[in-house]
């Protein structure tokens, strides 16, 4: 009794008991200020508040918000930024009774000052290592600017386009989108909370959002619970495994039932099979949301589901601010469960080291020299040139050449700042720091090469009057270059389209410049997969960027003249028409499988299209080719609990260096639960010189071979497996068998 006493005395005591309780473990600390607190500063932790008007002009909102803040009614504040800001809120919060720092929380989604390309951009990567140092670059600056949590990564499945979210993932495969969430999580957050170069990552939405019904936001989701565990829940496990310090519940039903009030997903999964330590936050007024949804008859009930089921922290529905303490008092909330959420955020405070110094994020000089820092634009550089994606290169006409003596930069996207950096920025009015295509190509072009500009039409809209001036510039040139796309608001949340195909008259400017017999190469900008049949089809050389950030204009000159060969390979299948929408690589055989072209009788086809997407997930090509030779399996027999070595020789057989994403994928042809005709269970990429070979290793053992049956138990079942390797999805260089016997 007697430590217990002196360490709750030494959170309101004298300077030297306070630092030895700086010295304790956190768990004591938490546990101290906790007995420490009333229920209304415990309900005061809870909640989240966006804090735009906090530095604004004066008003109700700013003067009723500083208050709450003061008094202890407000753990996080989101919305606000910068080291003078931070600090002065922070000050308001320090004149509470127990002086108990917030949070400050922002949406940096993909880069902070420096921009770079949206997260679905990334993940055309496939290289972890970038992808990693892009969220370490975000993340260093933004806690220099007073900033300790962002709401990112989003590690949703996406396999449906016309879902505008799309854009903040990592695309359609679990395997893939597994893989990122760890890399992006280890660069937000560092090996440990508590570096002033890191910040608490998020991982949302949890959980499905990204199969929301007609890829519609805010929808519901019916899902089976085996692809929910097989297909949905494996980005968020290897989130959690990574130690990402909270998550954020969706906006969507699973089930019938909303995720903000799920308990099957947030305590018995998250917080008991998973035993996850971290926090959960709803996302924006979803726990209000439940009324509308019919799942709860006013605020409070909205409010006891919620807390009962495991949201942690409330996000601006004030549904625990007005109703969570007099549910407590009339026994309708466990003090247990309101005890165990606000452990959970105080848990996150100490170990960001907020108690010891809470200002310790808000450094006028570090954020200036890190927010100056050239690194950082280098790292969103190199980050763009690697997310492009080669979708077609026919008779070389990339690279361009120095020989070119006139190049026609046409299309509305061409001279476009504010496009390229995408939805979910920081600071969405600041363009100064961008580079156009037009600026990147005019630094690159050099003086031997002129330039001609036509913008051709608008992104959207009818009109046509630049086609003249557009088809003139292409004939005075040797070669074409066409910027088309969407604009930066046309994808992201609140942005569902039931048409993907190019907006505007875009694809018409294209088959004017296309008749005058210049090679065309079009540049694609978009935060989603786009339908452009008539490109694909005519075009000769087609490019998508993508959003892809503050230096897109740069690394696109790298990539158009072979500065940088590009190697980025699709994270999510490219459909030919809306039609055939969700669609991804991993689908099933059914009874009636289409086994020749044409012939559709009465199988599992469309009449009117084939079944196979315009491009295929894992597809991209290079300016250098690639040959895989020589599979060799270690083991072709396993027992249960081995492994086995799958081997293959690459060779680079073109002109020039380049990347290879080597992928592996495995088919378990009969099992108790029909399974797909691919799985992706392993890539590796690989930079070879010309003629030269490497030997790339993978290996397959249980985790490989294994699947959720219908119990939903983890198992490998004996039997057969067809291993394929190759360089996309429809596109298999080498097979071979392995099996697990009884």
């Amino acid at each position: 009794m007697l430590y217990r006493r002196l360490l709750v005395s030494a959170f309101l005591l004298s300077p030297p008991l306070l630092l030895a309780a700086q010295q304790l473990p956190v768990e004591p600390r938490v546990t101290a200020l906790l007995q420490q607190m009333t229920l209304e500063e415990k309900v005061g932790q809870l909640n989240q508040y966006s804090g735009r008007e906090l530095t604004g002009p004066a008003s109700n909102r700013k003067t009723s918000l500083l208050s709450s803040i003061s008094s202890g009614q407000v753990g996080s504040v989101l919305n606000v930024k910068g080291v003078a800001d931070t600090r002065a809120i922070q000050a308001e919060a320090l004149k509470s009774r127990l002086k108990i720092p917030l949070l400050f929380s922002l949406d940096v989604i993909h880069g902070y000052q420096t921009v770079f390309p949206i997260p679905l951009a990334e993940a055309a990567s496939w290289d972890l290592d970038a992808i990693r140092l892009g969220a370490h670059v975000a993340a260093r600056e933004a806690a220099a600017s007073g900033i300790h949590w962002t709401f990112a990564p989003m590690v949703d499945v996406g396999r449906d386009p016309r879902w505008g979210r799309v854009m903040e993932g990592a695309g359609e495969d679990a395997y893939l989108g597994a893989e990122i969430a760890r890399a992006r999580v280890l660069g937000f957050q560092g090996e440990k909370l508590g570096g002033t170069d890191a910040i608490m990552a998020c991982a949302k939405h949890f959980a499905a959002y990204g199969a929301a019904t007609a890829g519609r936001d805010y929808n519901a989701v019916d899902l089976s619970p085996q692809q929910l565990w097989q297909t949905y829940l494996p980005p968020f496990k290897a989130a959690a495994d990574a130690g990402v310090a909270t998550f954020m519940n969706s906006f969507n039903t699973l089930n019938g039932i909303p995720a903000t009030g799920h308990r099957y997903l947030q305590r018995d999964i998250l917080k008991g099979q998973w035993n996850y330590p971290g926090f959960v936050v709803s996302d924006w007024g979803s726990i209000g949301e439940m009324v509308p949804w019919g799942y709860a008859q006013n605020a409070a009930d909205a409010a006891q589901m919620a807390i009962t089921a495991g949201s942690d922290m409330d996000m601006e529905s004030d549904a625990y601010r007005h109703q969570l303490a007099q549910l407590v008092k009339d026994g309708k909330v466990s003090p247990d469960l309101l005890d165990d959420a606000v452990r959970r955020i105080l848990r996150k405070k100490f170990e960001l080291g907020l108690f010891d110094d809470p200002y310790k994020f808000s450094d006028a000089k570090r954020e200036k020299r890190v927010l100056s820092d050239p690194q950082n634009r280098a790292a969103a550089r190199q980050m763009a040139r690697k997310s492009m994606v080669l979708l077609k290169n026919d008779n070389a006409t990339l690279p361009l050449t120095k020989q070119l003596r006139t190049v026609a930069l046409i299309g509305p996207l061409a001279k476009a700042k504010r496009d390229l950096n995408g939805s979910w920025t920081v600071d969405s009015q600041d363009t100064t720091r961008i580079t156009s295509l037009y600026e990147g190509l005019s630094q690159r072009a050099g003086k031997t090469t002129r330039l001609l500009y036509a913008r051709g039409c608008d992104i959207s809209g009818t009109s046509r009057a630049g086609f003249e001036q557009a088809v003139a510039a292409a004939n005075n040139a040797d070669v074409v270059v066409l910027a088309v796309g969407e604009s930066w608001d046309m994808s992201g949340e609140a942005k569902s389209r039931t048409d993907l195909h190019l907006p505007g008259v875009q694809e018409e400017l294209f088959r004017a410049l296309q008749a005058t017999g210049k090679p065309v190469a079009v540049v694609v900008f978009g935060g989603r997969p786009l339908i452009f049949n008539d490109i694909a089809d005519q075009a000769p050389a087609i490019l998508y960027a993508w959003w892809p950030g503050s230096e897109g204009g740069a690394a696109l000159a790298d990539v158009l003249y072979g500065d940088y060969n590009p190697a980025g390979k699709l994270p999510i299948t490219f459909p030919r028409s809306v039609g055939q929408i969700p669609l991804s690589y991993q689908v099933y055989n059914t009874g009636r499988p289409v086994t020749k072209p044409g012939d559709i009788r009465y199988k599992s086809a469309y009449i009117d299209a084939p079944n196979t997407p315009r491009y295929a997930f894992g597809y991209g090509l290079s300016y250098t080719s690639f040959r895989y030779s020589d599979l060799r399996i270690s083991r072709a027999q396993l027992q249960a609990g081995e492994s086995t070595q799958v081997q293959f020789t690459l060779t680079n057989t073109g002109k020039v260096a380049g990347e290879e994403v080597a992928q592996l994928y495995l088919r378990d042809p009969v099992a108790s639960v029909v399974r797909p005709l691919k799985e992706l269970k392993a890539f590796r990429k690989v930079y070879l010189k010309p003629g030269e070979s490497q030997t790339v290793t993978f290996t397959v053992g249980p985790d490989q071979l294994a699947f959720y049956n219908q119990q939903l138990q983890w198992v490998a079942e004996p039997g057969a497996f067809t291993l394929m390797v190759g360089s996309a999805s429809d596109d298999i260089r080498l097979e071979g068998t392995v099996e697990l016997r009884p």
